[in-house]
C-alpha cells in the first residue's frame, strides 16, 4: 500500500511540477504575443491556459497533496525535515494559486489584460521544487534549526479546540 502511494505522490507531484514550469512559459510566449490580440490566437491561447490549468495541473496538484498527506499518515512519520518541506510544498501552492489568477485575468480581459512577467513563477517555483526534493532525498538533520524555534511551538498547550472547531 505504501509503494502505491508513494507511485502517486510521485505521478502526481512530476504532472504538477512541470506544469508549474511550462504554464508560466506558454503564457510569458503566447499569451503575451501578437497573436492573441487576434480572437483566433486569443481563444487558443485561453483554450490551451485553461485547459492546462483546471483539467491536468490543479488535479495533479490535488493529488500529490492528498497522496503525500496519506503516506505522512500511513508512516506515522514526524520529522523536522518533513516540516520544511510542508513549507517549500505550501510555497509552491501560492505559486500555482497566483498562476491561476494570471489565467483568470487574461481571460476577463479578452487580450487587453496587461499581464505581468509570468516568469516570475519560474523564479519563485523551480527554487521550491528543487527544495522539496532536495528535502526528500537528503532527509538533512534539521534539529538545530528547531531549536530557534521558541518553547510554546514545541510543546503541547493542553488546550482545548475552540467550539467552532470541534466536530459535531
Amino acid at each position: 500500500m505504501i509503494a502505491l502511494l508513494k507511485a502517486f505522490h510521485i505521478a502526481a507531484l512530476s504532472i504538477w511540477c512541470a506544469g508549474l514550469v511550462l504554464l508560466p512559459v506558454l503564457m510569458q510566449f503566447n499569451g503575451r504575443g501578437e497573436a492573441v490580440r487576434q480572437q483566433e490566437g486569443y481563444t487558443q491561447f485561453r483554450r490551451i491556459s485553461h485547459f492546462g490549468y483546471t483539467m491536468v495541473i490543479t488535479p495533479a496538484a490535488i493529488i500529490a497533496v492528498m497522496a503525500g498527506t496519506a503516506l505522512i499518515l500511513v508512516t506515522d512519520l514526524v520529522a523536522p525535515w518533513l516540516l520544511a518541506k510542508l513549507v517549500a510544498v505550501c510555497g509552491m501552492v501560492l505559486v500555482h494559486a497566483w498562476l491561476g489568477h494570471l489565467i483568470v485575468r487574461s481571460g476577463e480581459g479578452a487580450g487587453d489584460y496587461s499581464m505581468p512577467p509570468p516568469l516570475i513563477a519560474l523564479v519563485l517555483g523551480v527554487p521550491l521544487m528543487l527544495t522539496v526534493l532536495w528535502l526528500v532525498l537528503a532527509k538533512p538533520e534539521l534539529t538545530g534549526l528547531t531549536d530557534l524555534l521558541p518553547g510554546f511551538l514545541l510543546e503541547p498547550q493542553g488546550r482545548d479546540l475552540p467550539g467552532i472547531l470541534t466536530p459535531i
